[in-house]
């Protein structure tokens, strides 16, 4: 099912919270919406789900406009946060809960059998008796999944489904909500504010900034190719030098850095702790280390530049270093932009 938004706008009270978004979601594609909090990301979906109504603008589901039409017409699967289970229902009971109340009549064994089906999709297997209680959280986010698609939705629509949960457990899981998403190819709309769950797991991502869309693309149009600086910002660490541009160059605390072109004047550099090379001799920013976090996958080195900005570097476990030494530190990858871009 293609879903289509068109110039949609929504206002509460006096506060706009999407500003004319426009987005075309293919398919069987699952799309990202990722921002920070207040950035219209569940607003969108909500609309998409019929839970809210646009003041403006059109919601097509294929050649049809939902727009006006409610939410139990839409044929969406809606998975929550905090997975809203019926605590005194079992597990299979609230698996079952959407399609006894639904218009599409099913007898008895149709509603066992598909129980059935579904608690094997989500590897939940031998659990249909057990109450909410008496699982992990992992496990009821399965259940909360598997009662969304017992409706066989056109749309599946997941509003920051891990945010509940440790991060090891939101890692397995956005593993296996991309598998079933393979397997079962429904359109899929996933809100987060977490950039490597949006990355991880999406086809496309749309970036959005107080309601507008910053930035959309695949995960790596987005990562490799930021259109701004707060789309820099957002997607992950990123030092910040002030510098002034001149004939494609940018000049921080001294040192020339070539750089996309970008209109002479003041400008700013993002540079991930990734992208910085350290070495105690040799040519770069002089910086002076002032403190070292180890880690179990590398060292993160905290470093301030002569004019007192604040950089971190990531080095090799292996590196030997300590607070206080001073150096160098390259620049191998930067976005640039003109200052207050």
């Amino acid at each position: 099912m293609k879903i289509t938004l068109d110039n949609v706008v929504k206002t509460f009270d006096t506060f706009r919270a999407v500003h004319g978004v426009s987005l075309e979601i293919e398919s069987g594609e699952l799309l990202a919406l990722l921002g920070p909090s207040g950035s219209g990301k569940t607003t969108i979906l909500r609309m998409v789900a019929g839970l809210e109504f646009p003041d403006s603008g059109r919601i097509l589901f294929g050649d049809v406009d939902a727009t006006d039409i409610p939410v139990r017409e839409r044929g969406v699967g809606f998975v929550f946060q905090h997975y809203a289970l019926f605590p005194h229902m079992t597990v299979a009971e609230n698996i079952a809960f959407g399609m006894k109340v639904s218009k599409v009549r099913r007898s008895r064994a149709e509603i066992d059998a598909r129980v059935n089906q579904l608690l094997q999709l989500v590897k939940l297997p031998g659990l249909g008796n057990r109450f909410p209680s008496q699982i992990s959280g992992g496990q009821r986010q399965r259940v909360a999944l598997a009662r969304a698609l017992a409706v066989d939705p056109k749309v599946l629509l997941l509003d920051e489904p891990f945010g509940a949960l440790d991060a090891n457990v939101r890692r397995d899981l956005r593993r296996w909500l991309r598998e079933i998403h393979q397997e079962l190819g429904i359109t899929t709309i996933f809100v987060t504010h977490d950039q490597e769950e949006a990355l991880d797991l999406a086809d496309r991502v749309v970036i959005l900034d107080q309601g507008k869309i910053a930035q959309m693309g695949t995960p790596r149009d987005v990562c490799r190719n930021p259109n701004s600086a707060f789309v820099t910002r957002f997607l992950g660490d990123a030092n910040r030098f002030s510098g002034v541009s001149s004939n494609g160059r940018v000049t921080v605390a001294g040192v020339e850095v070539a750089t996309a072109a970008i209109p002479d004047g003041p400008a700013e550099m993002y540079v991930r702790p990734t992208d910085l090379i350290w070495s105690r001799e040799g040519q770069g920013v002089p910086v002076r280390i002032t403190r070292v976090l180890d880690r179990a996958d590398g060292r993160r080195i905290l470093a301030e530049t002569e004019d007192g900005t604040h950089i971190e570097i990531d080095a090799d476990v292996d590196l030997d270093v300590e607070a206080g030494q001073r150096g160098f530190v390259q620049v191998k990858r930067a976005n640039v932009y003109g200052a207050g871009a």
